[in-house]
């Protein structure tokens, strides 16, 4: 991968990072993506394009708006510069054009989710089936004798996490089941990895809240799981096939 290559990769990054705050605060609210153009929360005023490039304009700002003062959220640059940090990496660890497709298409997805079941307890079913759609159209194109074993991980995934949605039922949705599919149409195999680390890390945040709160209050506790799911999807998308092979086999 050329380095030219490689900072495009970052740019589209940052832009779409952008959209994706957009789609974080629209999307459960059923309000447009494209209208009307983003406003400061405080003051209403719309954003000029030029305060309005990823990070940068951010940083110019020292957070804040042009108009008001109001202080605006330092999650917007991070979700940035972190969809940009995931892009780039997508593209340095992964070799062929099948791999760099579904991997940049499953940030693009797990970003905006994150976002959205951590403040809305939710993850809509308008991003995990046009994902859904999206992994087996990839999968067609550049691969198509994957299919098979994409279609049965993707149910593998989702019939594993069914089991722990159906006993214990407080602590996961059929969002988080589904979520879990599309992990293993676009993870393969490697979706083995991406679970396993969504359900430790999962745990031990809760071991941490219960000895933060106590037991009895820590199980009352809401915490989305699927920013686990997305940290796990991360996870065995990046160093999945390594992991399984380090098990299988021992080191490198």
């Amino acid at each position: 991968m050329s380095d030219g290559m490689v900072v495009l990769t970052g740019v589209f990054g940052l832009i779409f990072g952008s959209f994706f705050n957009v789609v974080a605060h629209r999307l459960p609210q059923g309000v447009s993506l494209a209208t009307p153009a983003s406003r400061c929360p405080g003051c209403g005023t719309p954003i000029k394009p030029y305060d309005n490039v990823p990070v940068l304009s951010w940083l110019w700002l020292r957070g804040r708006c042009r108009s008001c003062g109001e202080a605006i959220s330092p999650r917007y640059p991070l979700v940035e510069a972190s969809t940009a940090a995931l892009a780039v990496s997508v593209v340095l660890v992964k070799h062929s054009a099948h791999d760099i497709a579904l991997g940049l298409v499953l940030v693009g997805i797990l970003v905006p989710i994150s976002l959205i079941d951590l403040e809305h307890r939710i993850i809509p079913n308008k991003i995990t089936l046009p994902a859904a759609l999206a992994a087996i159209g990839i999968e067609l194109v550049t691969r198509p004798s994957g299919v098979p074993q994409q279609l049965i991980a993707g149910a593998g995934a989702a019939g594993f996490l069914l089991l722990f949605a159906l006993a214990y039922p407080r602590g996961m949705g059929m969002g988080d089941v589904k979520l879990a599919g599309v992990l293993g149409l676009y993870l393969g195999g490697a979706v083995a990895v991406a679970l396993f680390v969504g359900v430790v890390a999962a745990l031990l945040v809760g071991v941490a809240i219960m000895m933060r709160v106590g037991v009895k209050a820590g199980r009352k506790t809401a915490v989305p799981f699927g920013p686990f799911l997305a940290l796990g999807g991360v996870v065995g998308l990046l160093a999945g096939s390594p992991i399984i092979h380090w098990y299988l086999h021992g080191p490198l």
